[in-house]
């Protein structure tokens, strides 16, 4: 069974995004194992690229930082590598095709394998072209982790069928970014993933606020947060550990009562 249910054992889970190398890899560190004993049930990592395409502008500045930080690709396995000392909870790894090609795809998933990295979101992939990493991945045991999105209509049965680990349901057409109001219908697309997946779900894009997080958590198995924690991390730099933790501290409190 996939490390990735670990998170969804226990109650809804909350899934913090962070970007790798926002402001330093040394930051990023400590930001990542505050999140972890603040309640964090899984992390995703985000490996920074030039070309975001499916970020908004925090999730875009931050890559940029990190990428005139010095961020790279090999420094954040290292990063990785060491936070596996002492952290446990699941890892996924979030980036870009180009990224995961330029470094070679079967030398990128053997070491995120070697370093207990879970699984892997490739926002720019489309489903039908999946195969390009999905065997790969299998063939080292990390999950290929599938998107859902409002538009995904007629395909939303095999995707949720095919899904690895968990699958990422995106809440609001458009970029990452905090966003006052969800207005998609998500009950109607949650209820088809609900028939049809094998593996839990969890709801992102959009969602910042504790009550924000309630009501996605109601229709789902967890809650992604991405943006809200970027403007954080760029508001206070390298003083943000603490102040990232209590925001994860608040969020989680906030869907643990819903089971």
């Amino acid at each position: 069974m996939s490390n990735i249910y670990k998170a969804f054992e226990n109650g809804k889970a909350f899934i913090p995004f962070i970007t790798c190398g926002d402001p330093d890899l040394e930051s990023t560190a400590e930001i990542v194992r505050a999140v972890a004993r603040s309640g964090a049930d899984l992390i995703e990592l985000g490996i920074p690229f030039s070309d975001p395409m499916a970020e908004g502008p925090v999730i875009q500045e931050a890559s940029m930082r990190a990428l005139t930080g010095g961020a790279t690709t090999d420094r954040i396995f290292d990063l990785v590598a060491d936070l596996r000392k002492d952290v446990t909870i699941p890892f996924v790894f979030m980036t870009y095709a180009n990224v995961v090609f330029s470094y070679g795809t079967e030398r990128f998933v053997k070491k995120c394998a070697e370093i207990g990295i879970d699984g892997i979101i490739l926002p720019d992939v489309p489903f039908e072209e999946k195969e390009d990493f999905a065997p790969t991945c299998d063939r080292y045991g990390v999950d290929f982790i599938s998107l859902v999105a409002p538009t995904s209509e007629n395909r939303l049965v095999t995707i949720a069928n095919e899904a690895k680990g968990f699958l990422y349901v995106v809440s609001s057409l458009g970029v990452t970014g905090v966003r006052n109001e969800i207005k998609t219908d998500i009950p109607s697309i949650t209820k088809v993933v609900r028939e049809h997946s094998k593996v839990p779900f969890a709801i992102g894009f959009g969602v910042s606020r504790p009550d924000q997080a309630i009501q996605m958590a109601r229709y789902s198995d967890g809650v992604i947060v991405g943006s809200a924690i970027m403007k954080i991390i760029a508001e206070h730099g390298k003083e943000s550990p603490a102040f990232v933790a209590e925001y994860v501290r608040e969020m989680k409190e906030a869907i643990a009562s819903l089971k």
